[in-house]
């Protein structure tokens, strides 16, 4: 009976842990003059879901991207992707990831085309392959007959359409955007979030996505993690933690949490 509920838990642990994706424990990043863009920070993306880092300018969440990412070195803890440890294999990791910064540019003398065909031709070994990404990518960007123009002609929507279809458009196992809809106007969001939402539903692929726009997060994730000076306050589905706080909206819920405090 022993040996039979041994095995019944062994099977359960090793199920859980081929369903999570990302998993972050208490990851900490100390820069110079002591200031800490990560503290303690823990949590888990789990296959095929849609989670968001979500918090205030200077919360922490580009850190921990760019940790996840291979960017930036932890200064403590730990963070694997998909069983691998991004600090030591981070080539193993970049095999199986995308990453969006908030600040990505695209080559503007390049038709948008031509611009998914070189993304393309980064990542795939077989021209079919090729093809088949910029496929993906002309119907994830939805810009149409505008991708035969410059890239320098594109509106600041058009632009991150573009740079948001090239992410996902290789199929990464874990695509990871930052802040994808900042500086945008609202109809430019909207269809970043639906292209994000969709592609992830069509997929099953893993999205993890920062933001400061909690109420846009909150229409978004499945999950979301919700981060201040540097520390990870509260992991869970946005209804269940608007439930646990009795809040209306995420905004509510991290007032609550903060107990009102300025950022200052």
């Amino acid at each position: 009976m022993k040996l039979l509920k041994c095995i019944v838990n062994l099977i359960l642990m090793v199920s859980h842990m081929s369903t999570e994706i990302v998993s972050v424990n208490s990851l900490t990043k100390i820069y110079p003059g002591g200031v800490k863009g990560a503290d303690g920070v823990s949590f888990s993306v789990r296959k095929g879901e849609v989670f968001g880092l979500i918090g205030p300018n200077g919360a922490g969440k580009t850190t921990i991207l760019r940790i996840i990412a291979t960017i930036l070195q932890p200064s403590s803890g730990s963070v694997t992707i998909a069983g691998y440890d991004v600090v030591k294999e981070p080539d193993m990791v970049r095999r199986i990831i995308s990453y969006l910064p908030e600040d990505a540019g695209a080559y503007k003398y390049l038709t948008g085309l031509e611009f998914l065909r070189f993304i393309g031709k980064l990542y795939g070994y077989r021209e079919s392959d090729v093809e088949k990404m910029v496929r993906d990518g002309v119907q994830i960007s939805g810009l149409g007959e505008r991708l035969n123009d410059k890239i320098k002609s594109y509106s600041k929507g058009m632009l991150r359409r573009l740079l948001v279809a090239k992410t996902l458009m290789v199929n990464p196992m874990l695509t990871i955007l930052d802040e994808p809809t900042s500086g945008l106007d609202v109809i430019n969001a909207i269809r970043i979030r639906n292209i994000i939402r969709n592609y992830a539903k069509e997929r099953g692929v893993t999205v993890l996505v920062s933001s400061h726009n909690m109420l846009e997060v909150e229409h978004l994730c499945d999950r979301v993690g919700i981060i201040y000076r540097g520390k990870m306050l509260a992991v869970g589905e946005p209804k269940t933690l608007k439930e646990l706080y009795a809040a209306q909206n995420l905004e509510e819920v991290f007032i609550r949490l903060i107990g009102g405090k300025s950022q200052q």
